[in-house]
């Protein structure tokens, strides 16, 4: 799943699940779950996630969701392989965008 978010500093928790596609208690649940995911908070407590966070929730989504991980399967993934697995990552997330572009390019034709 690509995840279209306009760039801003940070996003809501709304923002963000729209973004997924979940519930915010996913989110939410994610951010228990996961140490790479530590949102800021204001004086109100609203969870405010900055480019990093999504990076990384869209890294746990990849895993969990379309890989089939569980959740510790994913957390040990991510602490034992990130680098490498975050490399993997931008290497298909660049791909689907170049194959999305020749499709719009073919379908011009």
């Amino acid at each position: 799943m690509q995840v279209e978010l306009p760039e801003k500093r940070y996003y809501s928790i709304g923002e963000v699940a729209k973004a997924f596609k979940v519930n915010t208690s996913l989110i939410r649940f994610w951010e228990k779950e996961f140490d790479v995911i530590k949102p800021k908070k204001n004086a109100k407590g609203n969870r405010k996630f900055t480019p990093e966070d999504i990076k990384n929730l869209e890294l746990i989504y990849h895993l969990v969701k379309e890989r089939g991980f569980t959740l510790e399967g994913a957390k040990t993934h991510l602490k034992e392989e990130k680098q490498k697995t975050l490399s993997n990552f931008d290497i298909v997330r660049k791909l689907e965008k170049i194959k999305t572009s020749l499709i719009n390019i073919k379908n011009q034709l």
